[in-house]
Order: C-alpha cells, then structure tokens, then sequence
C-alpha cells in the first residue's frame, strides 16, 4: 500500500508522527505510529504535513519525500543511524545521502529528526510512497 505523506503529520510539542484517520473543521483525529493510540490533534495546535516539509541545499529546497528515498537507497531499504548518534556522526550521513544539504540552515536538530522520522516509517513498512498530485495548472503549464 501506497503511503501519502500529506496524511501523516508531525506536531509541534508531541513526539513522533501521526497519520491522519478522519478529519473535521476544528479537529482530526490521528493515530500515534509509535504507539498506536488514537487522538484528536486541534486546529490550535502547529501541525505539518511531511509532504510540505523540504531540507535545505545548496541550490533549491529538496521535499522531504525525495530525502527518505535517498535515505531508503543509501541504507538498502533498512533502518538508518540512529537519531541520537553523536552530531558529527549525524553531519556525516547527512553528507552521504545528501551531500549538497546547506550546513549552516539544517541543524542538528533537523538532522535528528529526519533519522528518527525515516526510521519509525522504515519500522512501520511505511517506505513506499504515492506519487505526489500534480495540480491541473503545473500539468497546463508544462505543456
């Protein structure tokens, strides 16, 4: 099964990442992928889609997609370093899967989480994601 990354989220001040199961106007419920537990994520809270999420490089914005298939390659499909690795040991791999990533604007930070991110999908056989939507407008203008 297809995985869209617009459906799985990650929530300021919750650790982890949640999938989508029914949305409302001011609510959504999402279920925890570490855990399994089911919650409400409210319209208050800061929430981000993993498929608007990007890492920054050298030349353009690469989408997190585009990352965890470097990553997936890069490891054979198994699971990547572990996120609390030493930060020169994270800055390393980064290099290896990404090696234009801009090293002053991604911080450690970020490096850690895309590890532990990648690897909570890579555990869950989360890895295999739908293609992205394109929009009738980008499609008219290509041609």
């Amino acid at each position: 099964m297809k995985v869209e990354l617009e459906k799985i989220l990650s929530v300021s001040g919750k650790s982890g990442l949640y999938r989508v199961l029914n949305g409302g106007k001011s609510t959504v419920i999402a279920e925890s992928l570490v855990d399994g537990k089911k919650q409400p994520i409210h319209a208050t809270q800061r929430v981000s889609a993993l498929s608007d999420i990007s890492m920054f490089t050298l030349e353009d914005d690469v989408p997190l997609r585009e990352v965890f298939l470097r990553v997936k390659e890069h490891y054979a499909s198994g699971p990547s370093i572990d996120h609390k690795s030493e930060g020169s040991v994270l800055r390393a791999a980064m290099s290896k899967v990404l090696p234009d990533y801009d090293e002053e604007r991604v911080y450690e930070s970020d490096i850690r989480k895309l590890f532990q991110w990648y690897n909570l999908l890579q555990s869950k056989g989360m890895l295999d994601f739908a293609e992205p939507e394109v929009e009738e407008e980008e499609v008219e203008e290509e041609e």
